[in-house]
């Protein structure tokens, strides 16, 4: 018995000097990667103190007020130069990360871009831009993290797609930005690199997961940044930063550039092969802007260098057109109901549009309880997260998806018992489900199809309403004002708004058009939202104290109509200024 003790003694010894030790390795990696980027930091900080000695007449404040197209005018035409161009974007970069740590890396390649098309004839359409990626968009020589450590070990061997189209059409890839760990959260942190701030307000969110960018852009550090969609990954940053964003369909541009044999693969194949695909897509200050960077993406490179993307070139006739439109509106999706800025927003920018001589027709979308429990939670956890737990093994897990991972840990009879005690509460929990452990799973290939054929029978009833009313473009709310710091985690469900059109894969993007006021405050102290339960309370508690932050809504188009869905997000634009 005593050696049977002493052996049980040495054994629980060694697995906890095993785990300490494994603890240590991966604290010590994240040290080099924290390491590797301040010294990159520096390093971009040492050129451009050198070409500010070089070069000490630089109008900064000039150029970066320079809105893309007038930018874009005044490179092809030669009146500033691209060098010039990068290095007070570099210079802006620094000081916006140092106010809310939204670069995970610069791109010191950047210098050798910028000295390819200085030598080339031809001015792509995005010649001598500066463009930040998202830390998942591959670079040759560069992570691909989505915030995890056992990401940190292997570079990208060559660019994306998306990249080297990029580059073809003159723009300058020149930073990477920060994302949450494993992009599974619409806030921006990870044990890595660490938490981004809203650089409107520092004790804001900026969203996620392309939060890096929105806090980027919003900052005035980049000018043009390229994110992606999975839920609301490109349209929530955008409205908590005050920033024009488009999630197109997800098959319109491709060519981010996962290597299957990366480590980040594993997370790329959950976002990219299940039926809510991920989409790319770009953010900026305006919409015009939007439409330039899809016109250059959608170009003959693309489709030769990606033939899974469709060849559709960029329908400039669409964009441009002034015919009025046929919009479906409304402002409540009767699951999670928004503060009463955003319904404000969506009211004003619905007069304005009736006033401005287009039809406005009220739209109901169908059954979101069901689209949002049955098909986009369970696309995710059909297998009750464990394919999103594999990707956390090895791995610190950062606090806001703690509550999160932990679910997926739990038994499969345990959430057995807890469905089936939860049982009573099921009308509440339709309407308001926070914890993924009760979600029900896809036990066999069979409900997997299953799932798959709900999803496309959901897609053709969406569709044929739409019909039904003729409608062009449809004009409805985002989620909004930005939230404080940390209560994305405990809000996983609030983002039905943005959801429901990855679901059913339609282009919609973000525009702001008001900020909330005094008056916004006061009514969002009587706001009981659906139940005045505790997530009505949590959302309250989240985007309180948001005076003078961006308030935005959102236009969505049929699959494909990108082009209409900007050119209606430019009108609601033009109609909010």
């Amino acid at each position: 018995t005593s050696a049977a003790l002493a052996l049980l003694g040495g054994s629980v010894a060694a697995l906890v000097v095993w785990k300490w030790l494994g603890r240590k390795m991966i604290q010590k990696k994240m040290e080099e990667a924290r390491r590797t980027r301040d010294e990159g930091m520096k390093k971009m900080a040492k050129a451009v103190q050198q070409f500010r000695e070089q070069v000490p007449s630089v109008q900064t404040d000039a150029i970066l007020s320079l809105p893309l197209l007038e930018l874009t005018g005044r490179l092809q035409e030669g009146s500033l130069s691209p060098r010039t161009v990068l290095y007070t974007y570099l210079e802006k970069a620094l000081e916006v990360t140092q106010q809310t740590n939204c670069l995970r890396h610069f791109i010191p390649e950047c210098e050798e871009q910028l000295q390819e098309i200085e030598r080339h004839k031809e001015k792509g359409l995005l010649y001598g831009i500066p463009v930040s990626i998202k830390d998942h968009i591959g670079h040759k020589g560069h992570l691909a993290t989505c915030g995890l450590v056992q990401c940190l070990g292997t570079l990208m061997e060559e660019d994306s797609v998306l990249v080297k189209v990029l580059k073809r059409q003159g723009a300058i890839p020149f930073a990477m930005t920060n994302v949450p760990q494993s992009l599974f959260s619409y806030d921006c942190s990870n044990p890595i690199f660490g938490r981004t701030s809203n650089p409107l307000n520092p004790q804001k969110s900026p969203g996620g997961s392309s939060g890096g960018e929105g806090a980027l852009i919003a900052g005035g550090g980049s000018v043009l940044g390229i994110g992606s969609d999975t839920g609301g990954s490109i349209r929530l940053p955008s409205s908590f930063c005050g920033l024009c964003g488009l999630k197109p369909t997800a098959q319109r541009l491709r060519g981010v550039g996962w290597c299957l044999a990366h480590p980040s693969a594993q997370c790329g194949c959950l976002l990219l092969s299940h039926p809510v695909p991920c989409a790319v897509g770009p953010m900026a200050r305006d919409v015009d802007s939007l439409a330039l960077c899809m016109k250059a993406l959608l170009c003959q490179e693309m489709f030769q260098l990606d033939p899974s993307v469709p060849p559709i070139p960029f329908n400039q006739e669409v964009y441009s057109s002034s015919t009025p439109l046929r919009v479906g509106y409304f402002d409540t999706d009767g699951y999670f109901p928004l503060p009463p800025c955003m319904r404000r927003a969506v009211k004003e920018t619905r007069q304005a549009l009736q006033a401005a001589g287009h039809q406005l027709v009220p739209f109901s979308p169908p059954r979101i309880p069901y689209v949002m429990t049955e098909l986009f939670l369970k696309a995710f956890f059909a297998d009750g997260g464990r394919a999103c737990l594999d990707v956390f093994t090895g791995d610190i897990v950062d606090p806001a998806l703690k509550a999160q991972v932990n679910s997926f840990k739990m038994p499969r009879l345990v959430k057995k018992l807890l469905a089936l005690l939860l049982k009573p509460l099921q009308f509440l929990l339709l309407l308001k489900l926070k914890d993924v452990a009760v979600i029900s799973t896809c036990r066999s290939v069979n409900e997997v199809w299953n799932h798959h054929h709900q999803i496309q029978v959901y897609r053709s009833q969406f569709i044929a309403q739409w019909k039904e009313l003729q409608l062009d473009v449809v004009l409805c709310p985002v989620l909004g004002p930005a939230f404080t710091t940390g209560y994305p985690g405990k809000l996983l469900t609030a983002i039905s708004s943005t959801m429901l059109y990855n679901v059913l894969n339609f282009p919609a993007g973000v525009v702001p058009v008001s900020t909330v006021t005094e008056a916004d405050e006061e009514e969002l102290k009587l706001y009981q939202g659906c139940c005045n339960d505790p997530w009505d309370r949590a959302l309250k508690q989240a985007v309180s104290g948001a005076e003078g932050l961006p308030v935005a809504v959102q236009c969505v188009a049929l699959p494909w109509q990108e082009e209409l869905c900007l050119r209606f997000m430019k009108e609601v634009e033009t109609l909010s200024h």
